[in-house]
């Protein structure tokens, strides 16, 4: 029988600049240091780290100086402990949905000696959110929410994600969206995706150059960009093209970012921490390519490291300013 407990964390006020609503999960971090053969053996780095697409940016938003509160479900175990333990010691703000039928969420990366990053996602507590379970007051009265695709490629826990998407609209909030994963995408069909994230009034937009061509058919990044922009009418598409850099595309009007950094380690939470560094920028700003130079900067920090949130040191602190 399901027993679900909701719990606050650390939380200060019924409003919050930004709330971001999904998956806490652990990752279980593999990095080899050479080739991995079919059925070989080599040496690496095997590391248990906290991740979740969704509460890496909330890490990433607090980081850079935005005040965030992260809305999520764990399991009732030791790993949801200390889920809750890390986003106090971040200083997110939380609110966790708990329940003893499912564990916590867990991941395998893989990441090979290029520094390229493959996942596999169990289906932990983080999939299994309910509508029943929102606190939509606290919902209704935050300024911005995030939300990714993580939380739409099944239901639950997708009704629990488009209850909270539909409400934070109702109530005048902003809404941006990451799309998550192009294999994803592919496997749950163009049309069911945006059938369930073209009503959400998406503000900004964060696709990568795989699941932006997924989603328009189109292999340009400013034809991709103008496309998207036709998708999701009036969002800013801040397009994620890796060693390429970025591309704000706003109001009709394009703008390349440059790379700060090819030195890839490990790409894991690359994106999370761009679209966290990002909102916590624009969001006092309104200023898009400010702030993607500035998210820019701390996603090629991140690739220099291991795991999706690495611990802070005295060169990313001087980014932060």
């Amino acid at each position: 029988m399901l027993t679900v407990q909701t719990a606050v964390i650390n939380f200060a006020s019924m409003s919050t600049p930004l709330l971001v609503l999904g998956d806490f999960a652990w990752d279980v971090l593999i990095r080899t240091n050479a080739e991995l053969l079919r059925g070989g053996d080599a040496y690496g780095e095997v590391m248990l780290t906290p991740g979740g697409s969704a509460a890496n940016v909330a890490v990433w938003a607090q980081r850079c100086g935005i005040a965030t509160t992260f809305i999520g479900k764990i399991g009732r175990d030791r790993l949801g402990e200390l889920a809750k333990e890390d986003l106090a010691n971040e200083q997110v703000n939380a609110y966790f949905v708990h329940a003893t039928a499912h564990l916590t969420g867990s991941v395998a990366v893989f990441v090979d000696h290029t520094g390229e990053r493959s996942m596999i996602s169990g289906k932990g507590a983080d999939h299994y959110l309910l509508p029943s379970e929102l606190p939509l007051s606290l919902i209704q009265g935050g300024k911005h929410m995030h939300l990714t695709a993580w939380s739409f490629f099944s239901d639950p826990p997708r009704t629990a994600a488009r209850t909270a998407a539909l409400a934070a609209q109702q109530a005048g909030l902003t809404l941006s969206f990451d799309p998550g994963s192009f294999q994803m995408i592919k496997e749950m069909g163009r049309e069911t995706f945006l059938k369930y994230t073209q009503d959400l009034g998406i503000d900004i937009f964060f696709p990568n150059f795989e699941e932006g061509s997924i989603l328009t058919g189109q292999k340009e990044p400013e034809e991709i960009a103008a496309a998207l922009a036709e998708i999701y009418p009036n969002a800013i598409i801040m397009l994620k093209l890796d060693a390429k850099g970025s591309l704000v595309y706003e109001k009709g009007q394009a703008t390349a970012i440059s790379p700060e950094s090819n030195n890839l380690m490990d790409a894991t939470g690359a994106g999370d921490s761009f679209a966290g560094a990002f909102l916590s920028h624009y969001l006092k700003t309104k200023d898009a390519v400010s702030a993607a130079h500035f998210a820019t900067k701390i996603s090629a920090w991140v690739i220099e490291q291991l795991g999706a949130r690495p611990k802070m040191d005295s060169r990313l602190k001087a980014i932060i300013g």
